[in-house]
C-alpha cells in the first residue's frame, strides 16, 4: 500500500516521494526502555550493617486518626535546630521488617539471616520547618504508608541501571561459569514472581556483583529443596502416566532457564534485582548465576 502511494504521489507531485524520505530520515531512533524511578527507590534491600536509626519519624499532621502518611502529608522528625537541621534538607525513610510466613524452602530463613537484615523503602522527605528539637517534613516521594518509628536517613541517590541491548531470551543459555546463588526472597515475602518482581539473592558487593549487572535465573527438575507439599520423583515417574527404567536425579538433567534479572543495588551478602523477564514463574528457592 505503502509503494503504491508513493508512484501516485511521484506522478502527480514529483517532489513528493523526495520530501517523504526526507521526513523518514529525521525520525529520532527508538529510545531504549530506562528503569522507572519508583523500581529502584522503592525496591528495599538487605545489609550485614547496622542501619544508623537515631532519626525517626516520631508523628505528624491530623494524627488523632492517621494510620500511616502519604505523598503531600506533612511529618515530624525527633530532630531540630540542635542538630544542624536545615530547612530544605532531604530524608529517605525506611522500615526493618521481617518475613511473617514460614519457610517456603529449606534453609529459606537461615539464609536469608546470613544475609543481613532487610529494609522496606517507606519514601522520602524534605524538611518545611525547623524547631529546636524536631522538624516538619513533606513526604516528597512514597513507596506505600509511613509509620511513626521509620528510620529517617540522610538521603542518597541511587545509581539507576541501564538496560542491556534488547536480544532473543537464550531458553538454553549454558552454564556461565560465574557465581550461583538462590532466590532467597522477595519484597512482599512472597514465593513466588514474575516480570517486574523485587526478589534478595544471596550474592553481593562481597562477592563481586554490581549495580548493572545480570542474574539468569534457572532451576533443577528433581528438586527436594521445597517444602511445600509435591509430587516426589515427578522428574522421572508420574503415577499412572509413565515412568522411565531408571531414576532420573536433579544433576542427571538439563536445567531450566527461566528468566533474567538486572542488580538495583548490592550490600555485602545480598543484592536487590528486578526481575526484566520470566518465562515462567519464579519461585523463592530457584538458583541464579551472574551472566
Amino acid at each position: 500500500m505503502r509503494a503504491k502511494l508513493c508512484v501516485l504521489l511521484s506522478l502527480l507531485f514529483p517532489g513528493a516521494v523526495a520530501c517523504l524520505a526526507q521526513n523518514d530520515s529525521q525520525v529520532a531512533p527508538a529510545t531504549p526502555p530506562q528503569i522507572d524511578y519508583t523500581s529502584v527507590n522503592c525496591s528495599g534491600f538487605v545489609t550485614d550493617q547496622k542501619v544508623p536509626d537515631e532519626i525517626r519519624l516520631i508523628s505528624g499532621e491530623q494524627s488523632n486518626y492517621k494510620i500511616t502518611f502519604a505523598r503531600g502529608d506533612y511529618v515530624y522528625i525527633n530532630r531540630g535546630q540542635d542538630k544542624g537541621i536545615q530547612v530544605g534538607d532531604r530524608f529517605s525513610v525506611v522500615r526493618q521488617t521481617k518475613d511473617p510466613n514460614v519457610d517456603w524452602f529449606k534453609k529459606q530463613d537461615s539464609l536469608m539471616r546470613a544475609m543481613g537484615t532487610h529494609y522496606t523503602d517507606a519514601g522520602q522527605l524534605r524538611v518545611i520547618h525547623v524547631e529546636p528539637k524536631t522538624a516538619t517534613a513533606e513526604v516528597s516521594f512514597s513507596c506505600g504508608g509511613m509509620l511513626r518509628g521509620d528510620v529517617v536517613r540522610p538521603f542518597v541517590e541511587r545509581p539507576v541501571p541501564q538496560y542491556k541491548e534488547a536480544a532473543v531470551f537464550d531458553h538454553f543459555a549454558p552454564v556461565s561459569g560465574k557465581s550461583v546463588a538462590m532466590v532467597v526472597n522477595g519484597a512482599d515475602y512472597a514465593p513466588v514472581f514474575g516480570k517486574h518482581s523485587i526478589i534478595y539473592v544471596n550474592l553481593g558487593g562481597k562477592q563481586g556483583v554490581k549495580v548493572g549487572d545480570y542474574f539468569r535465573i534457572f532451576r533443577y527438575q528433581g528438586s527436594s529443596s521445597e517444602l511445600a507439599p509435591q509430587t516426589q520423583g515427578s522428574q522421572y515417574m508420574m503415577f499412572g502416566y509413565g515412568s522411565t527404567p531408571e531414576r532420573y536425579t536433579w544433576k542427571d538433567l538439563p536445567r531450566e532457564v527461566l528468566g533474567e534479572g538486572i542488580v538495583l543495588n548490592t550490600n555485602g551478602n545480598a543484592s536487590t534485582v528486578l526481575i526484566t523477564f520470566s518465562a515462567v514463574p519464579v519461585y523463592a528457592g530457584d538458583f541464579v548465576e551472574v551472566e
